[in-house]
């Protein structure tokens, strides 16, 4: 074993590191006496990051050292790593005093940090659910993370990760058994729609009720029975883990003395207006509900009667309107008149053969039709609801009731109305469902908050000498000549040009007059956009250096006059994406401009792919031969809500190649050690450059727009 420091040592070095906040009650011998019972390592290990810390504030490096013991009591090393950033990072966000509670409350980070080992995050089961529910749920229901388990009927929302058990596996299984039985409630009609009305039977069931809270509660008890009962038969397996985790949670299913009451809920043929009468005969009963199974979720009744309503209403008109294409297309030339549409006698029925397997029947004049793809999905979702299609969704819609260019997946036409100006709406390409959801991000364009102070100055005070150099070498650019090919006079022939006129000379058509080749100067006809990362995660260095880059960049390019714009981006979630204008293309580098530039700040997420097709958009609609994207970045897309990972990846990738598709090059330049694990994929080998030093990237940023546009 190494020898550890002598207590004097620490002492020294303690003193030199904490002089400034040390007192008669915080003396650097009691906080070298309690460094001296760990091992050198540890003792060498506390007084590195004493020193780093010392360096942002003293009295954070103080709590420090005051708590590290402690620290290495409940942790290793690593994690204690883990602790002093993040208490670093609430430093740096909130200031001193949420910043020494950090580090003071090590014993419940330490806590925490041991029951995220076995917790499972989201996205590393959305992958594998997304395929199960496509597979049996009758309904395209998407699955979204969110603070607790539930459903609107059309989109499963599981927790951001689960930590119930102490085990991986445990939580694994609650995932899945969670978001079965969710699913469970659309498939088996937990929330089966009153055609009278169009809201669910369970909504106006408990809204007449005079405690509703305790009738939702009997309610979802029942029907938690009724829905395990029909499971069983299909899923025993998955139904017998259930019943484990339960048990682990210390979860009671039953009502006790009732099984006469509840016998029809256990039938095979049971509906949830099984589960309503029960909750009748209950309610005025004495009885002790009992609690929820830990992957039941929660019914939030209100949102669902919102989403049903909604859903019921788009797709009758979808389906009448389907209904009515479908019979135009089979009409024969003197059956297709105008207006009869709605004459059509249809019929529908729903087969189950020997096997159990379901058919859907649709007669039309009574001629079997195949129903296409997306109508057999609309039919389906409609069962789901209504338990059979409602006869009046069987009449075609009258003339001028449909569009065939109407898509299912389009927004309505009041929901349109109703966007909130200023707001854009992007779609967002999810790889795991191989298309778009569509309208899914919100994106604001925001004017960045200018500053008064004269960062610009120090900028250039800093840089003076490489201002310079960069302003001599674009100069440069701009007085290039070229050798230009194709023109109607010149100093020589242009030999490629004769060849590819050939063809018209030979068969005696007018051939071109571009046949010769000048010396000349080329005009630099492009536009460029500079998308600069806001993220969290540049604050310090990286947000100095994305300024500095600007500030050269910018007044390099007064001197070459090429068109570009700057925005920066952030956000949080797909609901709130922000572009901030920090340059526009109309703008000039000016005092408004340089003070937006002073006032770029670390923000929040980095969701890169709805940015890229907002920037792409506005890049179209520049005149220019030439059109360039330049991302500077510090690291892979991200966001609170999942937006991590492959799925980010593969939505950013999407987002480029329909940039390229508009005839877009982009570029991105990025400080992230790890991006060669993932910027080929999104940008292509040879169009991004990795900046091993931060401090190198002004003067890199110039270098590579120059080699970029010339």
């Amino acid at each position: 074993m190494r020898r550890q420091l002598r207590a004097v040592q620490i002492e020294e070095k303690l003193d030199e590191l904490l002089g400034a906040v040390l007192s008669p009650s915080r003396t650097a011998s009691g906080l070298a006496r309690k460094l001296s019972g760990l091992e050198k390592e540890q003792q060498e290990f506390a007084l590195h990051w004493a020193g780093v810390i010392s360096r942002s504030n003293s009295e954070m490096a103080y709590q420090f050292v005051d708590h590290v013991c402690d620290g290495f009591r409940l942790m290793d090393m690593d994690d204690v790593t883990k602790w002093i950033i993040e208490a670093m990072d609430v430093y740096d966000r909130q200031g001193l005093y949420p910043g020494s509670a950090s580090l003071r409350e090590v014993e419940t980070y330490a806590a925490k940090l041991s029951q995220k080992r076995h917790s499972v995050p989201f996205e590393d089961v959305v992958g594998i659910l997304n395929k199960y529910v496509k597979g049996v749920s009758g309904r395209d229901l998407d699955i979204q993370s969110d603070a607790q388990a539930w459903t609107d009927t059309e989109t499963i929302y599981l927790p951001t990760s689960f930590k119930w058990f102490d085990s991986e596996q445990l939580n694994f299984q609650l995932y899945k058994a969670t978001g079965t039985f969710l699913l469970a409630q659309t498939r088996y009609g937990t929330f089966r729609v009153d055609p009278n009305t169009g809201v669910p039977f369970v909504c106006a069931a408990i809204a007449q009720y005079r405690d509703p809270t305790r009738a939702l509660r009997i309610f979802e008890s029942v029907e938690h029975m009724r829905l395990l009962s029909l499971m069983q038969a299909e899923l025993p397996g998955l139904v017998r883990q259930m019943g484990e985790l339960s048990a682990s949670a210390d979860s009671s299913l039953e009502i006790d003395g009732l099984s006469e009451l509840l016998e029809p809920i256990r039938r095979p043929d049971s509906d949830v207006m099984d589960s309503i009468r029960i909750l009748n005969e209950l309610y005025h009963r004495n009885i002790n509900v009992p609690e929820s199974a830990c992957y039941q979720g929660i019914v939030d009744l209100e949102k669902i009667r919102h989403v049903t309503r909604k859903r019921v209403d788009r797709e009758k008109e979808k389906f009448r309107s389907d209904l009515a294409m479908l019979a135009e297309s089979l009409a024969g030339p003197d059956e297709n008149n105008e207006g009869e549409q709605g004459k059509v006698n249809v019929t529908f029925a729903v087969d189950e053969d020997d096997a159990g397997e379901s058919e859907m029947m649709l007669m039309l004049d009574g001629q079997p039709v195949v129903l296409p793809e997306d109508m057999a999905q609309t039919a389906n979702s409609i069962i789901q609801d209504f338990g059979e299609i409602p006869q009046e969704y069987l009449v075609p819609a009258g003339d001028g009731q449909y569009r065939k260019d109407l898509q299912a997946d389009e927004e309505p036409p009041e929901e349109k109305k109703n966007k909130t100006e200023g707001m854009f709406y992007y779609d967002e390409w999810d790889f795991r469902r191989r298309h778009y959801r569509k309208n899914w991000c919100e994106l604001r364009e925001l004017d960045i908050h200018p500053s008064n102070e004269q960062v610009v100055e120090a900028i250039l005070n800093k840089y003076s000498h490489l201002v310079r150099d960069i302003r001599k070498s674009f100069e440069a650019l701009r007085g290039d000549n070229k050798m230009l090919r194709r023109q109607t006079n010149g100093d020589d022939i242009d030999i490629d040009a004769i060849v590819e006129s050939y063809p018209d000379i030979h068969e005696g058509n007018e051939v071109t007059d571009r046949l010769f080749i000048k010396s000349g100067r080329l005009e630099r006809n492009l536009a460029v956009v500079f998308m600069v990362d806001l993220s969290g995660s540049t604050k310090g260095w990286i947000n100095d250096a994305e300024r500095e880059s600007l500030v050269l960049l910018s007044e390099a390019l007064q001197t070459l006059g090429d068109r570009y714009a700057i925005y920066g981006f952030s956000g949080m979630t797909r609901k709130r994406c922000e572009l901030y204008r920090i340059k526009t293309f109309e703008e000039s580098y000016d005092s408004t401009v340089k003070a937006r530039i002073a006032g770029i700040k670390p923000q929040d997420y980095t969701r890169m792919g709805v940015i890229i097709r907002h920037l792409t958009r506005k890049l179209i609609e520049v005149d220019a031969r030439t059109r360039v994207l330049i991302t500077i970045s510090d690291g892979k897309p991200d966001d609170y809500d999942g937006y991590r990972g492959e799925y980010g990846i593969e939505d950013t990738r999407q987002a480029l190649m329909e940039a390229k598709h508009a005839g877009i090059h982009p570029y991105c330049i990025t400080i992230d050690s790890q991006a060669h694990d993932y910027l080929p994929h999104m940008y292509g080998h040879v169009n991004y450059t990795v900046v091993s030093d931060v401090r190198g990237l002004p003067l890199k940023v110039s270098d590579i727009y120059r080699k970029l546009t010339t």
